[in-house]
């Protein structure tokens, strides 16, 4: 299995104290969120952040990655999808955890659409909880094995559009539902006209999370 790899950001002085891994969509790479780094830096100075590539290229396409094939929107088709990914995701997050010296509490996770689907799959499925999980324009694939599979709760936020033609906000409220039912706290917040995409205030409540929810680690 090769290892995820992709652009990256480090925080202006010293070392990282927290951490955010960005989960780019379907038919892009890491440089299409890594473009978010400076922005979330304003609430996150002492933070790195990582926009790894997807494992696979993109199938409909001669360029662009993706994290699983999306020849159809199927339970089944989503469920092997978010499967196949989860082992590249998990030994990036213990790579870097590892060689930052930092625990789970001290990093977070966002996605963007079908890396929303991958971060949604994998955050409660890690024995200890990721501070942290954003995900914009996205889903969360089979909500009825949760609750059998749960292994930890971090906090969620979810943003979407009201306005998405690609990935309808109707699947952002099922997953809050599913979420809250399972005993992960969720907050959720709806954009009034936007498409499939992140907008600037979308992108604020990102960073206000962020900041609540990841803890520093100690300064040395």
């Amino acid at each position: 299995m090769a290892r995820l790899a992709g652009p990256q950001v480090l925080p202006r002085q010293g070392r990282p104290r927290r951490l955010v891994v960005m989960l780019h969509g379907v038919g892009a790479d890491g440089q299409d969120l890594i473009g978010l780094a400076p922005q979330l830096q304003r609430f996150l100075p002492d933070c790195a952040f990582y926009a790894p590539d997807a494992p696979f290229p993109f199938d409909m396409a001669p360029f662009g990655r993706q994290w699983f094939p999306l020849g159809d929107f199927s339970p089944a088709t989503l469920l092997a999808g978010v499967e196949r990914a989860r082992p590249y995701v998990d030994e990036f997050l213990d790579e870097l955890l590892g060689r930052w010296g930092l625990a789970p509490a001290n990093l977070g996770l966002l996605g963007f659409s079908q890396g929303t689907m991958v971060a949604l799959h994998v955050a409660p499925r890690r024995p200890e909880a990721l501070g942290a999980v954003v995900g914009f324009s996205g889903a969360l694939v089979a909500p009825e094995r949760l609750p059998a599979e749960l292994k930890s709760r971090p906090p969620v936020l979810l943003v979407h559009g009201d306005a998405d033609e690609v990935v309808p906000a109707e699947m952002t409220m099922a997953a809050v539902w599913a979420l809250q039912q399972a005993g992960i706290p969720v907050e959720w917040l709806l954009r009034p006209g936007l498409g499939h995409g992140i907008d600037p205030e979308g992108l604020m409540a990102a960073g206000r999370f962020l900041k609540a929810h990841l803890k520093p680690a100690p300064a040395e």
